[in-house]
């Protein structure tokens, strides 16, 4: 077997080109747009490569290639953990452990000559919205950048020696009969009407404003967890740029109190299922063609809530119900949606798990997040509970 750093064009198609090899027959698989992870291996769109690095490799077995995977770190996301910790992801592997070991290997010895001390993975060199942890639970078609992969990588990871940092879960809301009694309506029609409190949705015309106010509440809400950095205003509205096509302005909702911004959520369309009719991942001139025309027939009929974020002095106030009281007139308005799914909530933060099952959604899914320590006789730990 031979490894061969990604480093030429021909390469990248075959970094793309193997996970369609390896999906062949699985009806689940919903090839990822290609354009969208080759912006992440782009120092000119991710700005993440101003303070970290990424590559990528291929694994050849007789001229054949049997698997792939990337390393990347930032500082920004290795500084906040007891060790440097940096990543691997974008994985895929034959069911071989040998290869599995080869590529994990590559990883690590590059993170390591760059100054690392541990590896996380699978997740992204970009915002943990997308391609982020390893399913274990739920192999079923799965939402737009919401990871997908065999059950056999789980085994992969382990025997190779990574542990399972935080369990990532995934809700699913059924809008049509939604599993919510008259009461939690009236409660949410009572906290939507509360005086110095406002509901409002985010427009492109004003997204500055949004994206600041968005850093506000997130910095609130999660600076408390161990890890916690700051996103920076330029990030998000690249991200915003960049993914203007999943977005319905009326799919992002803020709550204010006397003006200050103290809870957000953010839903995107799940262009999965247009993808999934598109088959090659490549948005060429006949695919634009064919998203548009799925986009206006309305075939996209399932939503995900990416991100849902609430400042610690507002929690336990109802405000989650305000805001799906207008969300709720949303959905009403586009009753071809008739799915809505709430991804994901890690372990570590109970009070939000707890939340979504409060408003009747089903756990459906279930991704991990695995760490590999360099010193196998450092104590490993698993990640914090949010109190």
């Amino acid at each position: 077997m031979q490894v061969i750093q990604v480093t030429n064009p021909k390469l990248v198609n075959e970094f793309h080109r193997l996970p369609k090899e390896l999906y062949k027959n699985d009806q689940n698989w919903i090839p990822p747009l290609q354009m969208m992870i080759e912006n992440t291996f782009d120092p000119g769109k991710n700005k993440r490569f101003k303070t970290g690095d990424a590559a990528r490799w291929l694994l050849f077995e007789n001229n054949i290639c049997i698997g792939r995977i990337a390393a990347f770190y930032d500082e920004a996301y290795s500084s906040g953990y007891e060790q440097p910790t940096g990543a691997c992801g974008f994985f895929e592997c034959i069911n071989r452990q040998e290869a599995a070991n080869l590529l994990f290997d590559t990883a690590r010895k590059w993170l390591a000559e760059n100054g690392l001390e541990a590896m996380d993975g699978p997740v992204n060199f970009d915002e943990n919205f997308f391609f982020w942890g390893l399913l274990t639970d739920g192999f079923q078609p799965q939402t737009f950048g919401m990871q997908y992969n065999p059950a056999y990588y789980f085994e992969l990871f382990t025997n190779y020696g990574f542990r399972t940092y935080y369990k990532q879960y995934s809700y699913s809301l059924d809008i049509t009969t939604p599993d919510l009694p008259d009461r939690f309506w009236k409660i949410a029609d009572w906290v939507a009407k509360k005086p110095g409190y406002s509901f409002e949705h985010f427009t492109f015309a004003k997204q500055n404003k949004y994206i600041r106010d968005f850093i506000e509440i997130h910095c609130e809400a999660w600076k408390g967890h161990g890890n916690y950095k700051p996103i920076e205003f330029q990030l998000l509205k690249d991200l915003l740029r960049n993914a203007r096509i999943l977005i319905d302005e009326e799919f992002i909702w803020y709550v204010y109190h006397n003006n200050k911004p103290v809870a957000f959520l953010m839903m995107i369309r799940d262009l999965n299922q247009i993808l999934q009719k598109l088959e090659s991942g490549k948005l060429n001139f006949w695919n634009k063609i064919r998203l548009f025309y799925f986009l206006k027939t309305k075939t996209i009929k399932r939503c995900r809530v990416i991100v849902m974020g609430m400042t610690p002095g507002y929690q336990g106030k109802g405000l989650e119900s305000g805001i799906f009281h207008h969300l709720k007139k949303v959905m009403q308005k586009k009753s071809w949606y008739n799915d809505m799914e709430m991804s994901w909530v890690g372990d570590f933060n109970p009070k939000m798990n707890a939340l979504f099952k409060s408003l009747g959604a089903k756990q459906t899914l279930t991704h991990q997040t695995l760490r590999y320590l360099f010193d196998r006789e450092k104590v490993f730990k698993m990640a914090p509970i949010i109190e």
